[in-house]
């Protein structure tokens, strides 16, 4: 593990964001481990290190954005701190009928170069839906940049995916749990 990473992982950690236990996740699939990233958000010099380091992975990339949007609730904290540090305008999409949409006055202007910021991802959907967004304003979807990658290579998207952790964590069907897990007490801490 290169330094960069150690130092990641030790953030995460430190803040209690990395939790064990038995959870269910907000795809519906148990695990026993859970990335909390709102205990690492509540420690803004923590969030600091954190969209630097992103954004530098983001820059050897060569990407380039003049708006950050995130969705609610978990990328508003790091995607309003990776927009602070690049001074890109930063948005973000919320739930409503459950489904992410742009509310509050929030535009795309056709061909407008975004970014997607994101906590942690496990199957993507939250970003594929911001993805769909940026689409159908016109916008130009640069990349999506993300604390955690936890999907293990499944989540797949159309443009490049940026990840501070790649951390892979065994998830399971509710029909499928294995022994031991299941006699631990079950927690569903939301996303």
């Amino acid at each position: 593990m290169d330094p960069h990473q150690q130092e990641i992982l030790e953030i995460f950690t430190r803040t209690k964001a990395l939790q064990q236990g038995h959870f269910v996740l907000r795809s519906g699939l148990h695990s026993g481990h859970y990335f909390q990233c709102a205990q690492v958000c509540q420690r803004l010099d923590a969030v600091e290190r954190l969209a630097e380091l992103l954004l530098a992975k983001l820059k050897a990339q060569g990407i380039q954005f003049t708006t950050v949007l995130a969705p609610a609730m978990g990328g508003l904290v790091i995607g309003q701190e990776i927009a602070r540090q690049a001074r890109a305008r930063f948005i973000f999409a919320e739930k409503e009928n459950n489904a992410l949409v742009l509310r509050r006055g929030f535009t795309l202007t056709p061909g407008e170069k975004v970014l997607v910021a994101e906590d942690v991802v496990t199957r993507g959907g939250r970003v594929l839906e911001c993805l769909e967004i940026i689409r159908q304003a016109g916008g130009a979807s640069q990349a999506i940049a993300m604390l955690v990658d936890r999907s293990a290579g499944v989540a797949r998207f159309e443009v490049p995916a940026v990840s501070l952790l790649e951390l892979s964590f065994p998830t399971y069907p509710a029909d499928a749990i294995p022994e031991a897990l299941a006699k631990i007490p079950v927690s569903k801490p939301g996303s």
